[in-house]
């Protein structure tokens, strides 16, 4: 069973597709940005595709490694400011 009705599939598949011809980005870079968004959400199916076709591309391993770190750097930082607003809101002190 599809979640989507037929109509809306199309409507998303069109979006999903207009999203790889782009005016203003190389392939180079939609491909990054496709990676590091796809990391950022967890989607592996996703992130095996952006993989593939970085590999097609020839964008370097180096240039995947950054890729990764960034989405690391990022995600690491939110966590760490949930924390501190979580104990913010709750008045918990470990320092006393």
């Amino acid at each position: 069973m599809e979640i989507l009705t037929e109509n809306q599939n199309n409507l998303y598949n069109s979006f999903y597709e207009s999203t790889h011809n782009n005016q203003h980005l190389n392939t180079k870079t939609e491909l990054l940005v496709g990676l590091s968004a796809t990391l950022a959400m967890n989607c592996e199916p996703c992130t095996h595709y952006y993989l593939e076709m970085a590999k097609k591309a020839d964008i370097t391993q180096g240039e995947i490694s950054e890729v990764i770190a960034k989405v690391m750097a990022v995600a690491a930082g939110q966590k760490r400011l949930q924390a501190q607003d979580i104990l913010n809101r709750s008045g918990i002190d470990f320092v006393q």
